[in-house]
Parts: structure tokens; C-alpha cells; sequence
């Protein structure tokens, strides 16, 4: 070993502990991010759990393992069968959170997310999909998969009662069917589709006939109440003339000069023509004669 060598050994020597101080240092402090909670273990055994912020530690001995406690997803692809055997696959996606104080009582029994996810969340999720979806036949599992989402997460919350998490928001994103099946259900709905059309079709002429019937109806109404209103006229006028011919028949009875009053009154003014000559003036005695 030369000169040089030794130098430079005694150099690292002289560096080390300065080296493993500045390793200390960096080591003795931790940063939690918000939506996280910080397990801090020592010699492996989850001792603590720290919130967001700025944290120290035991350097080399102390770690951090870092939890997740926002709203995470998990989706799942799985073969199941409708209510009528029908084979059928579907996409379905379950969102769950960590109850934050619970954070390290997880970390302790399931070793983290990943091993909870694995070994509890997910078989308890498939297992709540496939018991759900063969109550529902094939169409109303397509029309009505809020009520096949709704029995998932019966079952799912029933299953998971206990364990320091929270389930919700579970999805149906998508319903795979044979296809022969699909076009079965397309050939259907046309045909009710066209259905439909000729019922509103038919609905549509009986409207208009009934509209017809009302207004022939209400023509014909009409028709006869004018015709009363006219007889009714009638039968007033000839009430009102009968009862003029009564009043006057009786006036006449009663003064028989308003006879030669009426006749004075149409009188033209000419005077008559008779065998006796032209210009000759009858006489007419229009005194009252007395009384013997």
C-alpha cells in the first residue's frame, strides 16, 4: 500500500461519521401527505400512526409505511348467469374508503391496502356480484340495474360488517350477453316499437271519431235548438195575435162605432161607385137612433 492510498484511506475515515450524521439527520424526519395516514414501525412491529404533516423518528430503527385513506376503486370482470341460465358477464366497480383512525389497527391485521384489497375486499365482492345477479332474468337485469346494484351492496355491507372500512357507490358498468340474445331483444323491441305506433295509430282514429260524433252531435243540438227557439217564436206570435183577435172581438162587442171608425179611418177618400150615377153623395145616417 503507498503513500497516496493511505492518505485517501484516512481521508473516508476522517468523512465517515461526518457522512453517517448527515444519513441520521435525514433519517430522523418524516412527511405525511394529505389523504394518507403514516404507520410508523419499529423494528417492524406497527407501533404509531401520524396524521398529515411534518414527523420525527427514530433513525434506522423507526419507518413509515404510508396508508391511503381517501376513496379508493376497485372494479372487478366476472362471469355470472341470469335468472334463466343464461350465461352472462359483468363489469362492476365498488368504491371504499379506510376509516382514518383505523388506519393502523388494518395495517396490523392485513399488513397494508394491497393485502386487504386481496385477501378480504375482493373475493367478498365477487362473491356478493354472483349470488346477485342470477335472481335477475336477463331483460330486467338490462331495464333495472339499479335494483341488481342495490342487492350487491346488501350483501357486500352485510359482509363487511366489522372490518374498519367504508363500502359504497357500487356500479353495474357494463352487461355483456350472447349475442344471439342481444339480437333477439332488438327484434322484440322493434316489434313493440311498431306496436306501439299502430295502437297510437288506432288511438289516434278513434279520437277523430269521436271528435266527428261530438261535433255532428253538437250540430245537430244546435239544429234543434233553433228550431224550438222558432217554434217557440211561433207559438208566441200566435198566442199574441189570438189574444189581439180576443181583445178586439170584445172592444167591438162592447162599442160597435169603432166599426164605422175603422171603417172611416181605411177610408181612401174616393167615393163609391153605384147604378144611381156619377157624382151623386150617399147618405149614410150614422146617428144613433134612440131608443123607443
Amino acid at each position: 500500500m503507498n503513500f497516496t492510498n493511505i492518505l485517501t484511506t484516512k481521508n473516508i475515515l476522517k468523512g465517515l461519521p461526518f457522512l453517517l450524521l448527515i444519513v441520521a439527520v435525514l433519517n430522523s424526519y418524516f412527511i405525511v401527505i394529505e389523504g394518507h395516514v403514516g404507520v410508523v414501525k419499529r423494528f417492524g412491529e406497527a407501533k404509531d400512526q401520524e396524521n398529515p404533516g411534518l414527523h420525527f423518528k427514530i433513525p434506522f430503527i423507526e419507518t413509515v409505511e404510508m396508508i391511503e385513506v381517501r376513496t379508493r376503486k376497485n372494479a372487478e370482470k366476472m362471469a355470472s348467469s341470469t335468472k334463466e341460465q343464461m350465461p352472462v358477464t359483468v363489469e362492476v366497480s365498488v368504491n371504499w374508503t379506510v376509516n382514518k383512525e383505523a388506519a393502523l389497527d388494518l395495517f396490523k391485521r392485513y399488513g397494508g391496502l394491497t393485502q386487504f384489497e386481496q385477501r378480504i375486499l375482493d373475493p367478498r365482492f365477487r362473491s356478493a356480484t354472483k349470488d346477485t345477479i342470477p335472481q335477475f332474468e336477463a331483460e330486467q337485469l338490462i331495464q333495472d340495474r339499479a335494483s341488481a346494484i342495490q342487492g350487491i351492496e346488501h350483501r357486500l355491507a352485510d359482509e363487511m360488517a366489522g372490518f374498519p372500512v367504508v363500502v359504497d357507490n357500487i356500479q353495474i358498468e357494463n352487461i355483456i350477453l350472447p349475442k344471439k340474445y342481444i339480437n333477439s331483444i332488438e327484434v322484440k323491441q322493434t316489434e313493440k316499437n311498431l306496436a306501439a305506433a299502430e295502437e297510437h295509430k288506432l288511438e289516434r282514429q278513434r279520437l277523430e271519431a269521436l271528435r266527428a260524433v261530438n261535433t255532428a252531435d253538437a250540430r245537430a243540438k244546435g239544429i234543434l235548438k233553433v228550431a224550438e227557439a222558432e217554434a217557440q217564436s211561433i207559438l208566441l206570435k200566435g198566442k199574441a195575435e189570438a189574444q189581439a183577435i180576443e181583445a178586439k172581438a170584445k172592444a167591438l162587442k162592447n162599442n160597435p162605432l169603432i166599426v164605422k171608425l175603422t171603417e172611416a179611418q181605411a177610408w181612401d177618400g174616393k167615393l163609391p161607385t153605384t147604378m144611381i150615377g156619377e157624382g151623386t153623395m150617399p147618405i149614410m145616417d150614422i146617428r144613433t137612433t134612440e131608443k123607443k
